[in-house]
């Protein structure tokens, strides 16, 4: 009877840690992107007006997380901002939209 748990113990558990023994990496699988990577790539591309980068950035993850990760980074930048600047995010954000300030 031990003989047959310490045997189903090393399957189930390969080391005394628990720890299951990882696959090597598959060279074929593209590496998987996250949303702010995904954000950060298209905004910056946008910029420099590179639309294969656009592109690219367009389908490492959905159209919905891209737009939560272009408004978080548009977020981000404006608090940037408006501390560097000394300036309330408000007054930021309408400046950079060419928008009055009043």
């Amino acid at each position: 009877m031990i003989g047959i748990f310490g045997s189903l113990r090393k399957v189930v558990s390969p080391d005394r840690k628990g720890e299951r023994p990882t696959a090597p990496l598959d060279q074929n699988r593209r590496k998987q992107h996250n949303l702010f990577e995904a954000a950060a790539t298209y905004v910056s591309a946008s910029v420099e007006e590179d639309q294969a980068r656009i592109d690219e950035a367009s389908g490492w993850v959905s159209p919905e997380a891209l737009s939560f990760g272009i408004s978080e980074l548009a977020c981000r930048a404006v608090i940037a901002l408006a501390r560097e600047r000394d300036e309330s995010p408000q007054t930021v954000a309408r400046t950079l939209l060419g928008l009055p300030t009043d």
